[in-house]
């Protein structure tokens, strides 16, 4: 007798599948029928591949493969495709139990999860931001990288995937995300639209691993551990800290513990970690990291390019912006398109109707999926819909609760403006016009300032908009605030902090913040629903960025401070599109430490990551704001 497999496997993936969503119901007294009636939808319409897919260097790349089951004759699918250091088994958890993605697999398409070399089922050795190759014919190219490996699996998934369209699109969120990057730069013909999205992009000034110079070592510290494990059949065994750590408050945890980051090596790691190795052996923005970043290569693009960040990525918030404006300035000529929502990491792929205490009064992630990443794929991948018609940049405007659309980002049509700092605790768009007019701040690295208010064991993810009245009570925080507005302020695209400053030792960082302040009379009831928040006087933060002040002139030469010398500090903050709402005020916070998300500057001119706790020293900071020295931010107003 002969068995039909194909038939078999349906009927024991049903069963599965139907087992699986009523062991979840036993535990949670909610039943989801949509997310069971997904699970069954694709059980019953996709077939589903494992493979191992050749490079051109010989190496095979674990694959999985998600095909309509009516993928024959006339019909036929593009597909839609992920490479990842994160399991591409996890494509299964996603297709079955996240609504948005149970929305593309009734759009129709062949889901491709691909393993990157070296990890987890796959073969090679792993690099982390591996560098491409300088060779613009990725086709012809002898030595492999990620845009050969993407080249080389579309090429094969051309050949052996049957039902296929002839077109493929290539998307990720955060690593996944550089790999988008890379994949564009493959150019290979088949490949039509990519959407890198929150994309790792440059780990030295603007994503994950530092902030403008300044590590951001608390994340790192538990992900490089976490990260490391790729054995697909033994379970993690390293936790949080790499320690079993009964401590649940991360500010004393890595104050009191870890101390330094030396110390995380020498006590915690031990050499077993590479990439921590390799952040310690590269304190300054060299060759190492300048390697790392793909745009340098994204030159001649000829897919689509949809790139899609979040205002509250705590991540990659840089990456997804200089992503777009990268592209942008090298490829005039490219369809490059820009979507900013008001998302912490990869939220746009839930319903995003609210972060921390702030409501957003929408689904953000389900316009995002219907209105622009649906359209985009369908249209490059299917020829179906009006994708041409999506604006250059599609933004949503924080404040007002609203999306925007913008022939290009950041607008053009702004007007530039100082919001200078002014005696007395003020702010304004006046200069000051005293003489001699300074505050200071004693920075100690044994009282850091914290990033948030409460006891947490991990960064939280609300941080970006969370309330900053916890901060402006410290006496290490300088707060500048402005008259109520009597009409609406709309600020877009980046605001660039320029400070005059001076402090007692060689060396500090510098921490700008940019809140929204409610007035005192704002209801409890405008917060997202769930908080219990007290709305009047909120203190929302709009947008902030750290700098090591050692890097205020360069990131490749670090410079030290002469003591007490009044010295310009300039960098930029990450872009945002925010209206101040009529009564509300402006603030301003400028601090030296940001902890634990930042690691503490010793406040020497010394080699930070080989700092020993003794090494750290208290330095007194001051802030100018006279007329012959005008601390500033220069921000741009959109007009109404």
């Amino acid at each position: 007798m002969m068995i039909d497999f194909r038939r078999l496997f349906s009927v024991f993936f049903l069963a599965f599948i139907s087992a699986n969503i009523f062991a979840q119901s036993t535990v949670s007294t909610k039943l989801e029928p949509q997310q069971y009636q997904d699970s069954v939808y694709l059980a019953k319409n996709y077939e589903h591949r494992k493979v191992m897919v050749p490079m051109r260097d010989g190496v095979k790349l674990y694959t999985e493969v998600f095909v309509p089951k009516d993928a024959s004759g006339s019909k036929k699918y593009p597909f839609l495709m992920t490479r990842t250091p994160y399991n591409a088994t996890r494509i299964q958890g996603r297709l079955y139990s996240s609504g948005s993605f149970a929305r593309l697999a009734r759009e129709g398409f062949i889901f491709v999860e691909q393993d990157v070399r070296g990890r987890w089922r796959s073969e090679g050795e792993f690099s982390h931001e591996r560098p491409l190759v300088d060779n613009a014919n990725k086709k012809r190219q002898k030595q492999p990288d990620e845009a050969t490996d993407t080249y080389d699996a579309i090429d094969w998934l051309l050949k052996n995937v049957k039902g296929n369209n002839g077109n493929v699109g290539v998307h990720g969120v955060s690593y996944p995300g550089f790999y988008s990057t890379a994949a564009a730069i493959s150019n290979h013909p088949a490949l039509k639209a990519v959407s890198p999205q929150a994309p790792v992009t440059d780990w030295f000034v603007g994503d994950d691993v530092h902030h403008k110079g300044a590590f951001f070592w608390m994340d790192f510290f538990d992900f490089l551990p976490r990260f490391d494990q790729d054995e697909p059949d033994k379970p993690a065994t390293r936790t949080f800290g790499v320690t079993d750590s009964k401590n649940r408050d991360n500010y004393d945890y890595f104050l009191n513990t870890v101390q330094t980051p030396k110390r995380a090596n020498t006590e915690f790691f031990k050499d077993s970690i590479p990439f921590w190795n390799d952040i310690l052996a590269h304190p300054d923005y060299d060759s190492y990291w300048k390697s790392r970043n793909p745009l340098s290569h994204a030159n001649k693009l000829k897919p689509a390019i949809l790139t899609v960040g979040g205002w509250y990525d705590a991540e990659d918030l840089f990456g997804a912006l200089e992503t777009y404006q990268k592209i942008e300035k090298q490829n005039p000529n490219a369809t490059n398109k820009l979507v900013m929502g008001p998302w912490c990491h990869g939220c746009w792929w839930s319903d995003a109707k609210s972060l921390g205490d702030i409501s957003f009064e929408q689904p953000t992630g389900q316009y995002y999926l219907d209105s622009l990443f649906l359209p985009f794929m369908n249209y490059h991948l299917k020829g179906q819909g009006n994708a041409p018609k999506l604006a250059e940049a599609t933004v949503f405007e924080t404040g007002s609760n609203e999306w925007r659309t913008f022939e290009v980002w950041p607008p053009k049509a702004v007007e530039n403006r100082n919001l200078y700092l002014l005696p007395d605790g003020k702010i304004g768009f006046s200069a000051p016009t005293v003489t001699n007019s300074f505050d200071e701040y004693l920075s100690d690295p044994a009282n850091p300032v914290p990033y948030q208010g409460q006891v947490h064991r991990k960064r939280t993810r609300e941080y970006m908009l969370d309330d900053q009245r916890f901060a402006s009570r410290r006496p290490d925080v300088l707060t500048y605030t402005s008259d109520p507005l009597t009409e609406d302020l709309t600020l877009a695209g980046p605001v660039i902090a320029d400070l005059i400053a001076s402090i007692s030792t060689t060396d500090s960082d510098f921490v700008v913040k940019l809140i929204d302040v409610y007035p005192e009379d704002t209801p409890d009831t405008v917060a997202a629903e769930g908080s219990d928040a007290v709305m009047g006087g909120y203190q929302q933060l709009v947008r902030a960025e750290i700098l090591r002040g050692r890097y205020r002139n360069s990131f490749e030469k670090p410079e030290a401070f002469t003591p007490n010398e009044p010295t310009p500090v300039k960098f930029e903050v990450p872009d945002l599109l925010h209206t101040f709402k009529k009564g509300h005020q402006l603030m301003v916070q400028i601090q030296s430490s940001w902890f634990p998300l930042a690691d503490r500057n010793p406040q020497q001119f010394i080699n930070i990551y080989e700092a020993d706790p003794e090494d750290y020293i208290k330095s007194t900071i001051q802030i100018y704001h006279d007329a012959q020295r005008a601390s500033h931010l220069q921000i741009k107003v959109l007009p109404d």
